[in-house]
């Protein structure tokens, strides 16, 4: 591995970086998160008109950029230092490389320019809160994660003018502005059932969205309903799609493993500035040792993780699955950082007026969505097989 980045990869971070500082502040933020949509659909849109950012890793041919998983887990570390509302991990982390694994032909064709451009934005409905098994990141592919097949879940029937889809998603990331939804559904009974995708328009008849309150008010949730709704199905009918969604998996981990690095770096940033300036006893608060010892255990933890998401990012180009462990140490540091950032500030990071409750909230959303830690690395491990053949020595 090349620990090195090359000048496209710098390049990306610092337009990136230069254009989130401009149009991203955290009452920006405060802002996005009240809109209707959950983030700044301007913001949005100069991402995907002047950086390519939602088609980054689709090919040129489609439109996008045409960059490997590093240079979206790069994107996407900027995104998390300011805890920007947008549609990335949505659409262009989950949505759009399941439609290029997927879609046929003409559904490609449709659909990723229209991703790429920033036009479309998509959301993976999955039911329940089955995403991270969904993902294969909590344990092997289950056949009960979208429903079981009798109750619950998506259920899709086909009939003489094609399918169609009852049932209902709880936690969809972005699902109530969406303008497609990719759901999964039950198909061809109890007896022989299996889960197909399908394509939705987010405003097809039958469609009820309704905007959840979630713990972490910067990922956009919503519960949708499915009411005899008229589908397309995604690609061809005897595909299995397990397998697209475990290397789906890994790679969003690897991306939010990213994502999390960045937002744990910015909160350490911004509680060693404040140790600097706040003062008991007439001296910095920075300057007891206490404080930083406290302070060097949160700059390792961070350094560690970004060393796994760097290297999760990379191993997943090159066919080494890692992203689910990056993304419990990612996700651990920040809960760290976030935590010590709160406690540091005092009276005030406790107050909604300060942010770095949002940073401690980043990371318990994200655990509740795709973990928890400790499921995330018991899963890893047995994929590894680190405790194949071990006994207890007596």
């Amino acid at each position: 591995m090349d620990a090195r980045f090359t000048d496209e990869q710098d390049e990306i971070r610092r337009a990136l970086r230069e254009l989130l500082h401009k149009r991203c502040g955290t009452e920006d933020v405060r802002a996005a998160v009240d809109r209707a949509e959950g983030h700044d659909p301007g913001l949005w849109t100069a991402l995907a008109e002047q950086l390519g950012l939602p088609g980054l890793a689709l090919p040129e041919e489609y439109g996008g950029v045409g960059c490997t998983l590093t240079e979206v887990a790069l994107a996407a570390e900027e995104l998390g230092r300011t805890l920007a509302p947008s549609p990335f991990l949505a659409t262009a982390v989950l949505a759009a490389p399941l439609l290029l694994a997927l879609g046929t032909g003409a559904q490609r064709a449709e659909l990723l320019p229209r991703i790429a451009a920033g036009g479309l934005t998509a959301a993976l409905a999955v039911p329940g809160t089955r995403l991270g098994a969904a993902l294969a990141l909590t344990g092997p592919p289950a056949a009960d994660w979208a429903g079981g097949g009798r109750a619950g879940g998506v259920q899709a029937r086909r009939t003489a003018e094609g399918w169609r889809l009852y049932g209902e998603a709880d936690q969809v990331l972005d699902g109530h502005s969406a303008g497609l939804l990719l759901v999964p559904a039950h198909a061809g009974g109890y007896a022989r059932s299996r889960v197909l995708l399908f394509l939705v328009a987010g405003d097809a008849t039958g469609v009820v969205r309704t905007r959840r309150t979630a713990l972490d008010p910067t990922r956009g949730q919503a519960r949708v309903q499915l009411r005899d709704v008229s589908a397309e199905l995604l690609g061809d009918e005897d595909t299995d799609i397990h397998p697209a969604l475990a290397a789906l998996g890994d790679a969003a981990a690897a991306v939010l493993a990213g994502e999390a690095v960045g937002a744990a770096d910015r909160v350490l940033e911004r509680t060693v500035e404040y140790v600097k300036q706040r003062e008991q006893f007439g001296r910095p608060i920075g300057s007891f040792q206490a404080v930083k010892h406290r302070l060097a255990d949160v700059y390792v933890a961070v350094r560690a993780a970004r060393s796994a998401a760097y290297y999760a990012a990379w191993a997943t180009v090159h066919g080494e699955r890692v992203g689910g462990v990056a993304l419990a140490q990612a996700l651990e540091a920040l809960r760290t950082a976030a935590g010590e950032g709160i406690q540091l500030h005092g009276g005030i990071g406790f107050t909604w007026e300060h942010e770095a409750h949002l940073y401690f909230k980043r990371a318990a959303g994200d655990e509740s969505l795709f973990g928890p830690v400790h499921r995330l690395r018991d899963h890893a491990a047995g994929q590894a097989g680190l405790f194949e053949g071990a006994g207890v020595a007596m």
